[in-house]
């Protein structure tokens, strides 16, 4: 039986676009090409991404400006589960707060 595998974004504590984008290269593994803007992330994603799960932690704790980020981050990974369950291919998203 094949391992599930999760990828966890925490995203508690952040301070800046930039640091958004560094945690989620490290949390999907991105090659260090990742132009850290969010065609880049939804490019990877479809290319480079082949969780079961995807948790993201921490979106609470960011300052009021970084808000839109995360409402992005939500809405790319909502469409890349669309996506894949078009293709019989389910990811579960979860979003903790």
């Amino acid at each position: 039986m094949k391992k599930e595998k999760i990828v966890t974004l925490d995203l508690t504590g952040c301070k800046s676009l930039g640091e958004i984008h560094q945690r989620i290269k490290e949390a999907f593994d991105f090659p260090d090409f990742y132009g850290q803007n969010w065609s880049a992330f939804d490019d990877l994603l479809w290319s480079e991404c082949d969780a079961d799960k995807i948790v993201v932690l921490g979106g609470e704790t960011i300052s009021k400006e970084l808000v839109p980020s995360i409402e992005m981050i939500n809405e790319i990974l909502q469409e890349f589960k669309e996506h894949r369950a078009k293709y019989g291919e389910l990811v579960e998203i979860e979003i903790l707060s």
